[in-house]
């Protein structure tokens, strides 16, 4: 039986980084379910900003929020009023002071993120699959990647029967802790079901 495990917390602490930032004995149930809330309510609210990844970092007294998104100028805001405003709520959800710091991603065609998300948009626009499929592998190499898989599974093509189909440019080395690889999934919700897709991007080895 295949042994499967998650290419980015395979890979912690030698070339990718914790999302999360704190350490705590007494308050680690609060501190989790506390960041599930802040994502939460940061993914719903920024639906439309291109959200790749949210960074979590606790001190003694506030937290330090960094939400990397492709289009920064519709989370800040005219005059910086959104971001003033996602601030304000967020300290009112958790309680505490609440510092939001938003980064631009330097190449969204490289966020595996951002590209399961934009496959699972088009997947419900009813865009033929094996269509999307390629022309984001394709996309996604122009761009630098050294390889991409993406795979797809359930209803697909208006079938009654789920399957799964995977699109594979390049080399991908699941197996190398050196390998750079970034990995997201999303969901598209169509009439007929649901479709997972999976997303993996390899940019490279990491330098020693």
């Amino acid at each position: 039986m295949g042994q499967k495990t998650h290419p980015i917390g395979f890979r912690l602490g030698i070339n990718q980084d914790w999302r999360s930032i704190w350490f705590s004995d007494r308050n680690y149930r609060d501190f989790v379910l506390s960041d599930h809330k802040i994502r939460k309510m940061i993914t719903k609210k920024l639906e439309r900003a291109g959200l790749a990844r949210i960074d979590i970092e606790r001190s003694f007294n506030d937290v330090n929020i960094k939400i990397h998104v492709s289009k920064p100028g519709v989370v800040i805001g005219r005059g910086g009023s959104g971001i003033d405003s996602l601030r304000e709520e967020l300290a009112k959800l958790i309680g505490l002071k609440t510092d939001v710091e938003v980064l631009e991603v330097a190449d969204p065609d490289l966020s595996a993120e951002l590209i399961a998300q934009n496959i699972a948009y088009q997947i419900e626009k009813r865009k033929p699959f094996r269509r999307v499929m390629n022309f984001t592998a394709e996309k996604v190499m122009a761009r630098g990647a050294k390889g991409v898989k993406i795979t797809m599974s359930g209803l697909l093509g208006g079938t009654q029967i789920a399957r799964t189909e995977t699109t594979t440019l390049g080399s991908i080395s699941l197996a190398s802790l050196r390998a750079q690889i970034d990995y997201a999934t999303a969901t598209a919700f169509t009439q007929k079901g649901t479709v997972g897709i999976k997303v993996w991007i390899y940019v490279g080895d990491a330098k020693r």
